[in-house]
């Protein structure tokens, strides 16, 4: 492990908190943004599944300006690429057998590399089944992998693995009716060494912690603290360390 990369798992394990450009503005991401540095999470995401984001710049600007955590884009296409931020998660869908997920945005996104020295995290991105079609099912067209049958995201993680991905990221999508199951995350924990990032449908402390005891190396929450608010921050940090 080298790079931005070993930088990053220096920091787990712990909670990620994703913001959505689109749900929240510059001055709302830039309190949420000190709210979780105070209260130990590990690192911020910023991402959104529409290609509607001319405000991603603007929000990931703002939380550059008042934290040192790091900033990692979620990006849903090569279009959502901005520069203010300390890498990137370059995501290939390999649950999906849609080729615009598996390589396509990836040539769009090189003149975007080419003109800014952002790392780039190739990672293994597997969509799980949350219980309900979610934005990321719907706009990239591909159906997620079953809940109650881990072998197929192990065989889908170690797939990522061999073909020299960095990363593998198990989501059951923004707004799922369920997480992940600890079932699911233990088996790929178990088969595949790379650093494991789990989130979509977390709603408590609990999930959160079940996540992180079955092996996830950071647990992704979004939607929870939008609803809840940012004092849930602090109880949810501390379950995911």
């Amino acid at each position: 492990m080298s790079g931005y990369l070993a930088t990053l798992m220096a920091r787990a394990p712990g909670l990620c908190v994703l913001v959505d450009p689109e749900r929240t503005d510059a001055a709302e991401a830039a309190a949420l943004a000190r709210r979780a540095e105070a209260d130990g999470v590990a690192a911020l995401l910023i991402g959104t599944s529409y290609d509607d984001t001319s405000r991603t710049g603007e929000v990931a600007a703002a939380i550059k300006r008042v934290s040192a955590l790091p900033l990692l884009l979620f990006p849903g296409s090569a279009a959502q690429l901005v520069p203010d931020v300390d890498a990137v998660l370059l995501l290939s869908l390999v649950s999906g057998r849609n080729p615009q997920y598996l390589i396509e945005e990836h040539v769009r996104a090189v003149p975007f590399f080419r003109r800014h020295p952002v790392p780039a995290i190739s990672t293994a991105y597997i969509l799980m089944d949350g219980g309900r079609v979610t934005a990321v099912e719907a706009v990239s067209q591909t159906r997620p992998l079953p809940a109650d049958k881990p072998e197929i995201a192990v065989a889908h993680a170690l797939a990522g693995e061999m073909i020299g991905m960095a990363a593998v990221y198990l989501d059951a999508g923004s707004g799922a009716a369920a997480p992940v199951a600890p079932e699911v995350i233990r088996a790929v924990r178990a088969a595949v060494r790379l650093p494991l990032l789990v989130g979509g449908g977390m709603r408590s402390a609990s999930q959160v912690c079940d996540a992180r005891r079955a092996g996830a190396d950071f647990v992704v929450v979004g939607s929870a603290i939008e609803s809840g608010g940012a004092g849930r921050v602090h109880e949810l940090a501390a379950a995911a360390r």
